[in-house]
């Protein structure tokens, strides 16, 4: 017996399922309403009203709450609904800073989108007095937050709570004084944000917008004294097109190589290759935890808002976390120690730049750990929209750009580094690793399919590791995390390996990428993206990365070595100061 139901929407018969609310059903059927507040991997809040549809004997509703009934009769553009809409645009423009051209948002701003659809040209109402505008605060190494820019939609409040568990954001006084800001109007940077960028990634305006780095590297690159150097990481190349009209999950590393050296980098390469090293050093450290029974489980290290999150809510459990460093931060001091020697660069003038599909990632340069004599080891970190604007900057026609390789030796990378960009990679890769390392058999299949997805963000899948039972946990949004945080404290956990990215569905939804909240599926796109490259490449583990071995056989001697120890591992430190939750 089938399920659909069917309802009206403007004298159309549209079949619904299981669709949430109206708005979803609208949207299927190829129509669509303007929305502020909505997104579809939030609860439904119902607070722009921009939304809204009539419809016959309910009068005007809210799509994105309204849940779909059979036969409901929906008009979408009515004459209420059109003046509604202009008015909610002509209050929100009438309290808006509207420096539009200077605005990191503009041309990508929703507001200003719908204020040209409905013609807005003139507004009705008085605009906001100098003095009621509020400073902005770029006090986090992350995110630049606006709030005379600020709309009151919530959705960076849903995206802090509902992803991540944290209240780091909330609305604050009543009336015309509400506002969105951290808990007891403190700068961003000095509460316990773990720098994610998910609230700048759903921010409708420019509230909130990721701290740019974009003039700082123009001026290295054309400082002559300077060799800059680039690596780019895995997701990244599978959501860069999006910016110039492809569709998500195409693979651009061949044209995004061609358009860094086109902007002007010396260097380029992979931030796989730095996977494939991060995988020889977890695993080895991995199957030596699972021999000593030691720090079990282990906690995947590669997310820097998952490490804070550890550091600033739960100290205690820092033992459990690897000491290797991200792939990022391992390739970048490898870069400064071997590479001035092998192209003949001077160390003081090579500068590293990273573009990454993470703000938190502009965090993590900065961190002291990952420095070398008081100098950061990643000197600078763009996201996905930098590097796009950065492209658009010079010039450059990407969709023309014909493909080019990375530089040697540090280009070189496995399927298994590739997949590192979506939730349950990192695991499948060190899986793919580990078992090899311990059985000195191949595993013929290398697809593990049970860890992967962008939906279910929290999974167990269980190995057999030659006769010794693993069970592996992915979990993605550092809520989930929090959940297997309390069964291990409880005694409660069966896993041996905690996987976390911060970001929902892994880097690929990382909060510098291109804005993706508005579709689900576009977290899917691009992850296919990745596995199939990982099909594609001659090597899928990478142990049988033969730069890799090289750089064993030539620097580092082994996995977890000393030498591998000095340059590719640390040990993070407790940071807590009082969580925002005793505020």
């Amino acid at each position: 017996m089938s399920d659909k139901k069917t309802l009206f929407i403007d004298g159309k018969e549209v079949e619904f399922t299981d669709e949430p609310n109206l708005l979803e059903v609208i949207r299927k059927a190829g129509m669509n309403v303007p929305t502020f507040c909505y997104r579809p991997d939030l609860t439904s809040f119902g607070a722009c009203r921009m939304c809204v549809v009539e419809v016959e004997g309910r009068g005007i509703q809210s799509s994105c709450t309204m849940p779909p009934e059979a036969g409901l009769k929906i008009h979408l553009n009515t004459e209420k609904t059109r003046r509604i809409r202009k008015t909610v645009l002509e209050l929100l423009l009438a309290n808006h800073d509207r420096n539009c051209l200077t605005c990191e948002k503009s041309g990508n701003c929703e507001l200003q989108k719908y204020a040209e659809e409905y013609g807005i040209r003139t507004i009705r109402y008085p605009d906001k007095e100098l003095e009621d505008y509020l400073p902005i605060d770029d006090s986090s190494p992350s995110i630049v937050r606006d709030p005379n820019k600020c709309i009151l939609c919530g959705a960076c409040v849903r995206a802090c709570s509902e992803f991540q568990g944290h209240a780091v954001l909330g609305f604050a006084n009543r009336g015309s004084k509400t506002l969105v800001q951290p808990m007891n109007g403190r700068p961003l940077g000095q509460v316990d944000c773990v720098n994610c960028g998910q609230c700048a990634a759903v921010c409708p305006t420019g509230a909130l917008t990721i701290k740019s780095d974009i003039e700082q590297v123009w001026k290295e690159i054309t400082n002559p004294e300077k060799k800059v150097v680039v690596q780019m990481a895995p997701a990244t190349r599978v959501a860069i097109g999006e910016m110039f009209g492809l569709e998500p999950g195409v693979n651009s590393i061949g044209k995004m190589s061609a358009a860094l050296r086109k902007i002007g980098f010396d260097l380029i390469f992979d931030t796989n290759f730095g996977a494939d090293l991060t995988i020889m050093e977890e695993a080895t450290e991995f199957l030596s935890r699972l021999k000593s029974g030691e720090n079990l489980p282990i906690f995947t290290s590669c997310c820097p808002a998952w490490i804070k999150y550890l550091e600033t809510e739960h100290p205690d459990m820092l033992h459990h976390l690897s000491s290797c460093k991200s792939p990022m931060s391992m390739l970048s001091p490898v870069l400064k120690t071997l590479d001035p020697e092998h192209f003949g660069i001077s160390k003081d003038n090579m500068v590293v730049v990273a573009i990454m599909p993470c703000t938190a990632k502009k965090y993590e340069c900065k961190r002291p750990e990952l420095t070398t004599n008081g100098k950061p080891d990643t000197d600078y970190v763009l996201t996905t929209q930098e590097l796009g604007r950065m492209i658009k900057e010079a010039g450059i026609n990407f969709n023309a750009l014909d493909s080019e390789a990375p530089d040697s030796p540090f280009g070189e990378y496995t399927g298994a580094g590739t997949i590192f960009g979506a939730s349950g990679g990192v695991a499948e890769a060190a899986a793919r690793t580990a078992y090899e390392f311990a059985t000195s058999e191949p595993l013929n299949d290398v697809d593990i399919k049970q860890m992967r997805g962008t939906s279910n963000r929290s999974r167990d899948i269980e190995l057999d590791l030659k006769g010794t039972k693993l069970i592996i946990r992915v979990v993605s949004t550092l809520k989930e995390a929090e959940k297997s945080l309390k069964e291990i404290k409880e005694g409660k956990a069966q896993f041996q390996m905690l996987e976390v990215m911060a970001c929902p569905g892994g880097c690929i939804n990382g909060g510098g990428q291109p804005r993706s909240c508005d579709d689900s599926k576009i977290k899917e796109e691009r992850a296919q993206g990745l596995y199939k490259e990982d099909t594609e490449l001659q090597y899928r583990k990478s142990h049988f990365n033969p730069s890799i071995r090289k750089l064993y056989n030539e620097y580092l001697e082994e996995p977890n070595s000393h030498k591998a120890h000095e340059l590719l591992h640390t040990i993070y430190t407790n940071k807590f100061t009082g969580s925002y939750k005793d505020i």
